[in-house]
């Protein structure tokens, strides 16, 4: 029995940033949107170029649906006080496709592993309840093409689903690239092969 499909989830509608100050120490947490590594790499120097006097640049991403990329870093803040509380915070919000970088001007006075854990987190997690999560649809793209004598069935198919047409184009038949949710594909293929008995050659791309 297969499980249900995952075809959406949550991330950062655009940057955010909130800063708190404890004990004379700045925390300014950044969140970003992202779809790859280098995102993270390309932020990560970005921000590290404009905050270069800061004491630390820690970090925390998770890139996939399903966490299958992910890391965080101290960088140089005791073993587990800052890098996995971010991370913690981005999981315990259920979001996806993140990086948050909490950057430290030290203020003079030593927290402790607990009150660095709470800063950290803290202020990734102040940001977070300021920011705009939006929800993104996983679609696939499928391409196909159908006989004309099928194209107005099709047509309150699409109407009906809200499918977003991609392109189509009109020669010997109908061809067309319709973007739809991952859900829903599977019931429109078989919806498509039974409205032409089979004579049709569906190609899909994620």
């Amino acid at each position: 029995m297969s499980g249900k499909i995952i075809d959406s989830f949550l991330t950062l509608a655009a940057p955010a940033e909130h800063e708190i100050k404890i004990k004379g120490s700045r925390f300014i947490a950044k969140g970003f949107s992202i779809e790859s590594e280098l995102d993270c790499q390309n932020i990560l120097e970005k921000i590290r170029k404009e905050e270069y006097s800061a004491t630390h640049h820690c970090y925390a991403y998770t890139i996939g649906i399903d966490d299958a990329k992910f890391k965080y870093s101290d960088d140089g803040e005791p073993s587990g006080t800052a890098g996995r509380p971010i991370f913690q915070t981005i999981t315990g919000h259920e979001l996806k496709n993140v990086i948050i970088i909490v950057i430290r001007y030290y203020g003079g006075t030593k927290l402790g592993t607990g009150g660095l854990i709470r800063a950290y987190s803290g202020a990734a997690s102040e940001m977070l309840d300021q920011a705009r999560i939006v929800e993104r649809l996983i679609c696939d793209r499928l391409k196909f093409s159908i006989a004309f004598k099928y194209y107005d069935q099709l047509m309150r198919i699409i109407d009906a689903e809200k499918f977003k047409i991609i392109n189509q184009n009109f020669a010997d038949e109908v061809t067309m690239e319709l973007k739809i949710r991952k859900s829903k594909t599977s019931d429109f293929e078989s919806r498509l092969i039974e409205l032409t008995g089979g004579q049709v050659k569906i190609e899909k791309n994620g």
